[in-house]
């Protein structure tokens, strides 16, 4: 049975610099994490001059399908909790069940041992931080399709560890097979190596059926390295011109909020349930 992980509360929304408390906080964060990543979600308008000036090249992304799992009413999202699939390029998938916000202090030593366990800081230029907890797991990219068919459980996509991290923090009687599918959401991903820049960069590209898309730009780093990288990572980002004060978008909340919004509106494909709690129709399985 997994235990269950010490609940912290988020960095301040906004905020161009840092009080001496959520410094105090953040460090705290950073010395108990395994990871830092920092990033930076780029205005629509400035997506391909960024690019451009970046030299980014498109045709080096990789696509990929994202899907969410939540109730119609995302309770676990209320809760802090993240379900997804990722399905991946040669016939791969990866899966994670992620609890945020989180205080690293709190996790279980077993826990932070194993290599599908991830404790990270995701640090953005507005001042917000946040910790979170996070189990991974892989499978293929047909398991996920399947689901999606009805032909297969959303349980069946998660380790047993990963079902035992879900239990132990999801709201109580919300079976995982009870979830609804929301999704697929195409993204395009890139790793980046750009000579004036001493680390590796992820850019990632969120795009939407309404023409909505997110660019967000991302750096990882050891947590003794943190501030350093974080220094480093603003000049070369100012140096392309990227606006470093606007308003920040985050790829998961803004997936879930258009989650809603469709399901306010009534549109169809916003979400659909899971094997265990209604058989899909005939005419959405793939043929065998």
């Amino acid at each position: 049975m997994a235990k269950k992980v010490t609940r912290s509360v988020a960095g301040p929304a906004v905020m161009r610099s840092l009080s001496a408390q959520d410094v105090k906080k953040l460090l705290h964060l950073i010395r108990n994490s395994k990871s830092v990543e920092i990033k930076v979600s780029v205005p629509m308008a400035e997506h391909q001059r960024t690019a451009l000036s970046m030299g980014i090249d498109p045709v080096e992304a990789q696509p990929r399908h994202v899907f969410f799992f939540d109730t119609a009413d995302q309770a676990l999202n209320r809760a802090g909790l993240i379900v997804r699939a990722r399905r991946l390029p040669g016939g791969t998938a990866d899966t994670v069940v992620k609890l945020r916000p989180v205080d690293p202090a709190g996790i279980d030593a077993e826990l932070k041992r194993s290599d599908a366990f991830k404790v990270e800081v995701d640090a953005m230029p507005d001042g917000t931080f946040m910790c979170s907890a996070s189990y991974k797991g892989v499978t293929a990219s047909q398991n996920v399709l399947d689901v999606t068919y009805g032909t297969k459980t959303i349980r069946s996509l998660f380790s047993k560890e990963q079902r035992e991290f879900y239990d132990a923090h999801a709201p109580a009687g919300l079976d995982m097979n009870s979830l609804r599918i929301q999704g697929p959401i195409l993204t395009l991903r890139t790793k980046h190596r750009p000579k004036e820049f001493a680390r590796g960069i992820t850019v990632e590209l969120w795009v939407w059926k309404d023409g909505k898309h997110i660019l967000e730009i991302s750096t990882k780093c050891a947590p003794a390295e943190a501030f350093q990288a974080a220094v480093e990572f603003r000049e070369y980002l100012e140096g392309h011109g990227v606006d470093l004060y606007g308003k920040q978008e985050t790829k998961t909340r803004t997936a879930m909020e258009k989650f809603k919004a469709d399901q306010k509106a009534g549109k169809k494909g916003s979400g659909k349930a899971g094997k265990a709690s209604g058989k899909a129709s005939e005419a959405s399985r793939k043929p065998r």
